[in-house]
């Protein structure tokens, strides 16, 4: 109801359709002012929605093909029959010439484009590589003599946090 009202009120046409953008990601930078102008620095905040990996998997596995329960009514029907792809997740976009087990092919090449690209943005471009965990069979544990504090530790500054591959 509270959704109703809002939508009603003229609130919505105020606040622009960045209210119903969903999730934001904001930068602030620092800009230098003109030259010459004198004034101080001017602190710039920018918002830009984004999209969740839920919606962005929703949106392309449904982009040829529509959900189940809108592809059963006589329109989709009709448009089955004639070859006509109607798709989208309200399944209301005519998206072009294909039967139904050709979109499916189109829908889940969709999904294998997006789940790649997912993966990809996970892994670094170079991977990032570690000292080697020194090995525990290069000495006896019949040595009963070795005590940890004559042991050398390494200090911090010796080994590089990390070592890029190449």
């Amino acid at each position: 109801m509270l959704l109703r009202s809002f939508f009603r009120s003229g609130l919505l046409v105020l606040a622009g359709p960045s209210v119903l953008a969903g999730p934001l990601v904001c930068t602030t930078s620092i800009e230098a002012p003109p030259p010459g102008s004198g004034s101080a620095p001017v602190e710039v905040t920018v918002c830009h929605p984004t999209e969740t990996t839920s919606e962005l998997i929703n949106r392309r596995l449904f982009t040829w093909t529509s959900p189940m329960a809108r592809g059963v009514d006589p329109l989709h029907q009709l448009t089955d029959f004639l070859g006509i792809a109607v798709g989208g997740i309200e399944g209301n976009r005519v998206m072009g010439l294909g039967f139904p087990d050709q979109t499916l092919i189109w829908d889940g090449s969709a999904l294998q484009n997006t789940t790649g690209a997912l993966l990809e943005e996970q892994s670094p471009p170079l991977p990032l590589r570690n000292l080697d965990i020194p090995s525990g069979f290069d000495g006896s544990l019949a040595a009963s003599d070795i005590n940890e504090s004559d042991l050398e530790r390494p200090m911090p500054d010796d080994f590089p946090d990390v070592t890029p591959l190449w």
